[in-house]
């Protein structure tokens, strides 16, 4: 990578079922302001060259809301650019506006209040509408076919799936801003409601979800200027896979691997499992941090099953993952991604508290969007 591209500042709200009482803009406001307090930094000539926002137009109310937010994160008389996707896709954009000498300092927000569109609306207009909409078919059928076939070919257990859940709201007690962390045997997952076979309702993100997401990237001599903790930005990769289910081989997940091996190039990474410290990724289902493990190089293909119970991924094995408790313990759509990132920043400064992986130096953030894992990205991170 030419140059190095720094992340400065970060910061989020707490995450809650419905943050009722504050309007998105608050959100918004909240954590930007909170960024801008840590470096100083203001929307004036010098500082802040561009803004990018991720968030989903039809979970922020009327058509075009963003006309109504963009000002409270500083779109006003400066560049403004717009994802509609999950966050970690900003962080690699605001990177790639950096990288070409465009910008020298970027603002990023994600911001998302679940509690005002049913979830499943907003999935099922995202489906083809020719033929899946018409049978119905959202993000969650879309992940019970992945899981059926996953776990089927590769004899993947239940048990196996519910150990994912049980580490994650095991971290998430740690994690001041986590929505869920009560602590849950396997046994209490597997006695859960069926919410789409194969996967039960305490397998799945909780939904609704408010919250929001910041952070501030500079090139490398602002961002030692700002901050005398900056984490970089070692590598990044995204790949999109067909938006037809039934062209994909829904048991591997190619377009992370793809998205994966783009980024480890990058940042010269070889073995992740041993050269990785710290991993955040953004399983919306139990099953997917499995999956997803499989296509970060963690474990070869279906062994995912048997990297959660050797117990590699808990807090003090080899490589954990989701100290923070992950997307299981509460997290909204298009913030996720970013929040990953965050995450895995704070480690890196050595602020993460009770959920701190000791002597971490590298990590890796992945975030995913669309039916079953079909958009994927991939950051990877150094102090």
């Amino acid at each position: 990578m030419a140059g190095r591209v720094g992340i400065v500042a970060t910061a989020q709200t707490k995450f809650e079922e419905r943050k009722s009482t504050q309007h998105i803009a608050e959100l918004i406001y909240q954590v930007t302001r909170d960024v801008m307090d840590q470096t100083g930094l203001e929307f004036k000539e010098g500082s802040i060259d561009s803004t990018v926002a991720a968030a989903y137009d039809q979970l922020s109310g009327p058509a075009g809301a963003y006309m109504v937010l963009g000002y409270v994160a500083g779109a006003y008389q400066r560049e403004d650019e717009r994802v509609l996707e999950d966050g970690s896709m900003a962080v690699y954009y605001a990177a790639m506006q950096i990288l070409s000498g465009h910008c020298d300092t970027v603002m990023l927000v994600a911001y998302c209040k679940e509690s005002q569109v049913t979830k499943n609306l907003y999935e099922w207009v995202g489906m083809d509408q020719i033929y899946q909409r018409r049978v119905g078919l959202d993000f969650v059928s879309a992940a019970g076919l992945q899981a059926m076939r996953y776990t089927t070919k590769y004899g993947i257990t239940p048990e196996q799936c519910a150990k994912v859940v049980v580490k994650s709201r095991k971290n998430a007690a740690n994690n001041p801003n986590a929505l869920f962390c009560d602590s849950l045997t396997v046994d209490d997952v597997l006695r859960s409601a069926m919410l789409c076979d194969p996967i039960r309702v305490q397998e799945a993100k909780p939904v609704p979800v408010d919250g929001a997401c910041a952070m501030i990237l500079a090139r490398q001599e602002k961002a030692k200027k700002i901050t005398d903790k900056p984490v970089w930005i070692t590598g990044f990769g995204t790949c999109y896979d067909h938006h037809e289910l039934g062209w994909r081989e829904l048991a591997d997940c190619e377009s992370l691997t793809t998205a994966a091996q783009r980024a480890y190039k990058m940042a010269g990474i070889k073995e992740p499992l041993k050269e990785i410290d710290v991993a955040e990724i953004s399983e919306q289902y139990s099953y997917q941090e499995l999956l997803w493990s499989e296509g970060l190089g963690f474990c070869g293909k279906g062994e995912g099953g048997k990297l959660i119970e050797s117990g590699k991924t808990e807090m003090g094995g080899e490589l954990p993952i989701n100290p923070s408790g992950g997307v299981l313990s509460g997290l909204p759509v298009c913030v996720a991604g970013m929040q990953r990132v965050a995450e895995c920043v704070i480690q890196l400064r050595g602020e993460a508290d009770a959920r701190q992986v000791a002597g971490a130096r590298k990590a890796v953030a992945q975030g995913a969007d669309g039916p079953a894992g079909q958009l994927q990205c991939v950051i990877t991170l150094e102090n």
